[in-house]
């Protein structure tokens, strides 16, 4: 058998795994663009990861989305790493190359900015400064791709003020910390805000940052996407922000990874958003 009879397989890792919406994205385009090819949800515990990311390439599969909590671990046993992913120190896509090598690469940051873009038409990055709520994988992607769109000012908060610290170290002095105590006043004025935590998500605590300072021009998104509209963005709808889910983020990251492992770039429409959500 030659390598052009095995069926491509791809999936998602990640502990939990179960609430991911990838299988249906990539379902969608496998038979829309008529690909053989499957792509399977795996729960791979930490200790497990870089024994299954070495297995998964001889069991024929060609590349793996990498969600929570091993997007920054994975950088570790990957054999290269893009420049994207180095910057935003994770990585949600790695491809098994026909050389051996495991390939890391950061799309979140592209998918942020398209959802954005694609969502709220007249967002502009350098309208004011931009707070984050969160300091972890997802939040280094999103800090690069604020940076790097213009925005000048960066105010960020964490639960654990460290990890703020370390990624305030690593971007520069537009990037500005705030105790999480603290974390509803940052609000203030701020034109783009994002929650780049997991509070909202099914199943965990909710966000508890109070949004009293929230102006109604801001431009608000979330990157859960499960429930579709969380608490906070209902309470920013509310306000009269522009808010934008983070399912668009996740369509628009999936995109680099079909076209890698299956040969085509597949297009993030309404038709693909409507077979994720039924």
């Amino acid at each position: 058998m030659t390598s052009r009879d095995r069926i491509p397989l791809a999936g998602v890792i990640g502990s939990p795994v179960a609430h991911s919406k990838s299988p249906r994205i990539f379902r969608h385009w496998l038979t829309r663009f008529g690909v053989r090819g499957h792509y399977i949800p795996m729960d791979v515990a930490e200790n497990d990861l870089e024994a299954a990311i070495r297995a998964l390439p001889k069991l024929g599969f060609v590349g793996v989305n990498v969600t929570i909590p091993h997007k920054e671990r994975v950088l570790e046993i990957a054999d290269l790493v893009t420049e994207r992913a180095e910057l935003t120190g994770s990585a949600n896509t790695l491809t098994f190359r026909d050389d051996g090598m495991v390939h890391a690469d950061s799309t979140d940051g592209c998918g942020f900015m398209e959802n954005l873009r694609s969502n709220a038409a007249e967002w502009n990055p350098a309208q004011g400064p931009a707070a984050i709520l969160g300091a972890g994988g997802a939040a280094r992607a999103v800090i690069a791709s604020l940076l790097n769109a213009g925005v000048e000012e960066i105010r960020l908060s964490n639960r654990t003020r460290t990890r703020s610290e370390n990624l305030r170290r690593e971007f520069g002095a537009r990037v500005r910390v705030h105790d999480w105590s603290e974390a509803g006043d940052m609000l203030t004025g701020a034109k783009t805000v994002v929650n780049a935590t997991s509070l909202g998500m099914a199943g965990n605590d909710e966000l508890s940052v109070p949004l009293g300072a929230l102006s109604g021009d801001a431009v608000v998104t979330d990157l859960v996407y499960v429930p579709l509209e969380t608490e906070f963005l209902a309470q920013a709808r509310r306000t009269g922000c522009q808010t934008v889910d983070g399912l668009g983020m996740l369509l628009f990251q999936a995109a680099p990874g079909f076209e890698s492992w299956f040969g085509i770039r597949p297009h993030v429409d309404d038709q693909l958003r409507q077979a994720v959500l039924s």
